[in-house]
C-alpha cells in the first residue's frame, strides 16, 4: 500500500490504533481505528474521506490529542507527538462545522483568547482578525455572541479562528457542510490560497466529493477503521467502471427503467430523462437492446465515473 512517506511530511501516521472496550461484560471490544499508516506531505491539501463510522472523527482526535491511541505513533514533522504535544499543538489549528465556540461570548472575545493560547502579538492579532474576518464577511458581527450568528457565520468564523494564527498544519472537519454554494466555494479558495502562499499543509474531511476532487492533492479511504485505497481523486473515480448514462426518451420511458432493471441496472426517472448506471463496456451492447425494442431517445449524455462514484462503491461494501 502507498503511505505517501516522503522525505518531508508534515505529519507521519504508523501503525494508528484505537481499540474501545467492549460495552457489555463479555462483548467484544470496538476496534475504531485499525493499524493505520498514511503521511501529509508538506505543503499538501489531504483529503480523509470514508462512510460515517470508517474512523475519521477518532483519527482527527488523535491527531489533536483529544483520544489517546491505542496503538502505533503520531509524527509531526520529525517529533514524536506523544512526546511534544503541547510545543507540536502551537503550530496546529483546527476547524469543524460540528465544533463551537462558548456561545455566551462575543466572536471578538473568542478570538482574543484563541490568540492569546498561541501566543500572537497585540498588532499580529489585531491585524489578523481583521483581515480574516472582513474576507469571511463577518466583520460587521465582531461584536456579537455566538449565540446570536447564523450557521454559516459561526461556521466562517471558525475558519478564520483556524488561520489567525498562522498555523503550519490545519486540520478541517467538513468546513463547508452548513455553506451555501457560494459560501462553500468562496472556502475552497481560501484553503486553496493558504496552501499556495503560505504551504499551509492540510487534512480535509468532506461529504462533498467534487469539493475534495477540487481542493484535495491525494486522498486517504477509510472503511471499518481500515485504509483501503490511497491514491488522488482522479484515479479513485478511474478505478470505477460504472458511468452514468443519461437518457432523453421520445417514446417508452416507463419501458426503458423496466429494460434497465430487468438488466440488472440502476435507474432513475427524472421529467422526460432517465438515468441509468452502468458498466462502460455495456453502453453500446444496451442502445443496441434499447433499439431492438423499439425504443426511442433524442439526446444521450455519459459521464465518467467521479470520486462521487468511487465513494458509493466503498459504501456499498458496508452493507
Amino acid at each position: 500500500m502507498l503511505y505517501l512517506l516522503s522525505m518531508a511530511n508534515a505529519i507521519t501516521i504508523d501503525q494508528l490504533q484505537k481499540i474501545y472496550p467492549p460495552e457489555k461484560k463479555g462483548g467484544e471490544p470496538f476496534v475504531a481505528v485499525d493499524k493505520i499508516s498514511f503521511a501529509l506531505p508538506e505543503g499538501e491539501i489531504l483529503g480523509l474521506l470514508g462512510p460515517n463510522g470508517a474512523g475519521k472523527s477518532t483519527t482527527i482526535s488523535m491527531l489533536l490529542g483529544v483520544l489517546t491511541p491505542t496503538g502505533g505513533t503520531i509524527k509531526y514533522g520529525d517529533k514524536d507527538f506523544a512526546h511534544h504535544r503541547s510545543e507540536i499543538l502551537q503550530s496546529v489549528t483546527f476547524a469543524s462545522t460540528y465544533i463551537k465556540m462558548p456561545w455566551r461570548l462575543s466572536v471578538m472575545e473568542n478570538l482574543t483568547v484563541y490568540g492569546l493560547l498561541y501566543g500572537l502579538s497585540r498588532n499580529e492579532f489585531k491585524n489578523r482578525v481583521q483581515k480574516f474576518l472582513k474576507f469571511f464577511g463577518v466583520w460587521e458581527q465582531r461584536d456579537k455572541t455566538m449565540n446570536q450568528l447564523s450557521a454559516g457565520q459561526v461556521t466562517r468564523i471558525m475558519l478564520a479562528k483556524a488561520f489567525i494564527p498562522h498555523p503550519k498544519i490545519v486540520l478541517l472537519d467538513e468546513p463547508t457542510a452548513s455553506l451555501d454554494p457560494d459560501g462553500a466555494h468562496e472556502v475552497r479558495q481560501f484553503v486553496m490560497e493558504q496552501q499556495k502562499e503560505y504551504g499551509t499543509s492540510i487534512i480535509y474531511t468532506s461529504h462533498n466529493m467534487d469539493e475534495v476532487s477540487e481542493v484535495c492533492q491525494n486522498v486517504v479511504f477509510l472503511q471499518h477503521g481500515k485504509i483501503v485505497a490511497i491514491d488522488t481523486p482522479a484515479n479513485l473515480a478511474a478505478s470505477v467502471s460504472i458511468a452514468r448514462m443519461r437518457l432523453q426518451v421520445a417514446d417508452g420511458l416507463k419501458r426503458t427503467e423496466r429494460f434497465a432493471k430487468e438488466k440488472g441496472l440502476l435507474a432513475k426517472i427524472d421529467n422526460r430523462e432517465i438515468e441509468i448506471a452502468i458498466d462502460e463496456q455495456q453502453i453500446a451492447t444496451f442502445l443496441q437492446q434499447l433499439a431492438s425494442e423499439k425504443i426511442e431517445y433524442t439526446q444521450i449524455t455519459i459521464a465518467k465515473p467521479t470520486l462521487e462514484d468511487y465513494f458509493l462503491s466503498q459504501a456499498q461494501k458496508k452493507k
